[in-house]
C-alpha cells in the first residue's frame, strides 16, 4: 500500500470545526498526521497528491440508503450502488432493510457487511428490522441482529402505526441500548397519498396527505421515547411542526435525534408540477414554509444529519401516471452537491456542512468513520466546492438514475474519493 501526501488542501476537520490549509499524511491505510501549509519534508517513497487548493474531508457517511440487493437487483445491486457512493464522496452507508428478504436475519446482516467489504469501495452498515418482514407487527430478533452487526433498528419506508407495537419495540431497545429510527408519518393519513394537501395537489388532482401526518406520529413517539426512555431517530423529517417538536424535546433533555434529506431543504412541492414522477418522494416535497424551516433547524442544530435518502427505481417505476409511480429519489451522487448549496447561500459554515455528513451521523450509528483523526481510516473525499456541472438523468454513476435534481445545476464537484487509502474514484483510482 503507497503512503500519500495531500498538498495544497483545505482541510475540513468535523471534529474542531476548522477549515485551515495544510497537509494530510496517510501511512498504511490510515490518517498518520497533519501539518500546516508550507511545511516540507515528506516519508520516503510516498506519493504526493497535489490538491490544487480544493477541500480535503472525511469521505462522507450516508445514513440512510435503499438497496435493491437482495431482491431487487433490477434497481439497483450492491456494486452498482458502491460505484454511485464514491462518485459523491461517500465511503460509508448505512443501508434499510426494506429488501427482499427483509434484514431480519443475522446472517443476512453479516452478508452485507461483507458484501460491502468486498467491493473494496464502502462500508456498508445494515439497519436490522424492527419486525420481522418489516411488516410493524411481530419483533424481529433485534438482540441477535445487534450482534451480528446491525447499527440501529427501522422498518425503513415504513412507519410502526400500532402505538403498543411501538412502545414494546422501543422499551426492547432500550434494554439492549440501541436506537430505533423511525419513518415519520402516520400511516392512516399517508394511506393512498401521493402528495401534500393544499392548493397544489387540488389544482393537480392529486389524492393528498396532510402535512400534519408527520407532526402526529412525532409527537407519539416522542412520547413514547420519554415513557421508555429510549433512543429514538426520526429520518427525512421535512415539515416546521414535525422539527418544532423535537427541538422542544432536545430541549427537555429527551434521546431524541433527527435527520433531514437534500430534497427537503433544496426544493418545494412546485417541483412536482407537471407531474414530474421523478420529484415524487415518501414523504412528499412540502409548501416553501416547511423548506424554509427546514433550513433554519440546520441551522440551528435541531437537525443532526443530511443522508441522501437514495431511494433506485428503474424507470419503468417512474414512467407511470404520478398517482401509481413509485415515490423516492435517488441521492448518493447529488448528496454533496446539493448539500452545499447551504454553504453558498450562507445557512451553513462549510465545517457545519461537513459534520452533517460525516461525523454526525457515524457518532449516530456507533461507527468511527467521518474523521481526520490520527489512527482513523483514511477514507477521504477531495472536492472543488466551487465547481459548476448539471445534473443529469441516464448519466449518473449507478443503475438507477431517478434523480429529483434532473437538469439542476450545482456548484461543487467530487474530484477523488479513497477508501483506507486507495483511490477509488478519480483521476487517481485504478
Amino acid at each position: 500500500m503507497t503512503d500519500l501526501v495531500f498538498e495544497n488542501v483545505r482541510l475540513i476537520d468535523p471534529e474542531a470545526g476548522t477549515a485551515l490549509s495544510g497537509r494530510l499524511l496517510v501511512k498504511d491505510g490510515r490518517i498518520a498526521g497533519r501539518d500546516k501549509a508550507g511545511a516540507e519534508g515528506k516519508p520516503e517513497n510516498a506519493r504526493v497528491i497535489d490538491g490544487t487548493g480544493a477541500v480535503l474531508s472525511p469521505g462522507l457517511v450516508d445514513m440512510r440508503v435503499a438497496i435493491g440487493e437482495p431482491g431487487f437487483e433490477y434497481r439497483e445491486t450492491i456494486a452498482s450502488c458502491a460505484r454511485a457512493a464514491v462518485s459523491g464522496g461517500v465511503t460509508t452507508l448505512a443501508a434499510l432493510p426494506n429488501s427482499k428478504p427483509a434484514i431480519d436475519e443475522p446472517a443476512l446482516v453479516r452478508l452485507l457487511r461483507g458484501r460491502g467489504e468486498e467491493t473494496g469501495l464502502v462500508s456498508i452498515l445494515p439497519y436490522g428490522a424492527l419486525t420481522k418482514g418489516c411488516n410493524g407487527e411481530e419483533m424481529a430478533e433485534l438482540g441477535m441482529l445487534r450482534e451480528a452487526g446491525a447499527v440501529a433498528f427501522t422498518d425503513g419506508i415504513r412507519a410502526i402505526a400500532d402505538t403498543k407495537r411501538m412502545r414494546q419495540l422501543l422499551a426492547y431497545a432500550k434494554g439492549i441500548d440501541a436506537l430505533v429510527v423511525q419513518h415519520p408519518e402516520d400511516p392512516s393519513l399517508a394511506k393512498g397519498g401521493t402528495a401534500t394537501a393544499g392548493a397544489l395537489a387540488t389544482r393537480m388532482g392529486l389524492a393528498q396527505i396532510p402535512a400534519a401526518a408527520e407532526a402526529i406520529l412525532i409527537a407519539r413517539d416522542i412520547r413514547l421515547a420519554e415513557m421508555t426512555g429510549a433512543r429514538l431517530h426520526f429520518g427525512h423529517v421535512s415539515t416546521g411542526e414535525g422539527l418544532a417538536l423535537i427541538r422542544q424535546a432536545k430541549a427537555r433533555g429527551l434521546a431524541i435525534t433527527c435527520d433531514t434529506a437534500p430534497p427537503y431543504f433544496a426544493l418545494n412541492e412546485e417541483a412536482i408540477g407537471e407531474f414530474r414522477t421523478y420529484a415524487k418522494l415518501s414523504p412528499p416535497l412540502r409548501a416553501e414554509e416547511d423548506r424554509l424551516a427546514v433550513c433554519a433547524a440546520l441551522a440551528d442544530g435541531t437537525i443532526d444529519a443530511i443522508a441522501s435518502d437514495h431511494a433506485p427505481w428503474d424507470a419503468d417505476d417512474k414512467r407511470l401516471p404520478f398517482a401509481q409511480a413509485s415515490a423516492g429519489g435517488t441521492g448518493l451522487t447529488t448528496l454533496l452537491g446539493v448539500g452545499l448549496s447551504l454553504v453558498h447561500e450562507g445557512t451553513l459554515t462549510l465545517p457545519q456542512l461537513i459534520a452533517l455528513i460525516t461525523r454526525n451521523p457515524a457518532r449516530l450509528l456507533g461507527s468511527e468513520a467521518g474523521t481526520l483523526l490520527d489512527g482513523a481510516s483514511a477514507d477521504l473525499c477531495l472536492f472543488d466546492p466551487d465547481a459548476e456541472w448539471v445534473v443529469e438523468a441516464g448519466a449518473q454513476p449507478g443503475r438507477a438514475q431517478n434523480t429529483p435534481f434532473d437538469g439542476r445545476r450545482l456548484k461543487g464537484r467530487v474530484l477523488g474519493t479513497w477508501k483506507n487509502g486507495v483511490a477509488v474514484f478519480g483521476g487517481e483510482a485504478a
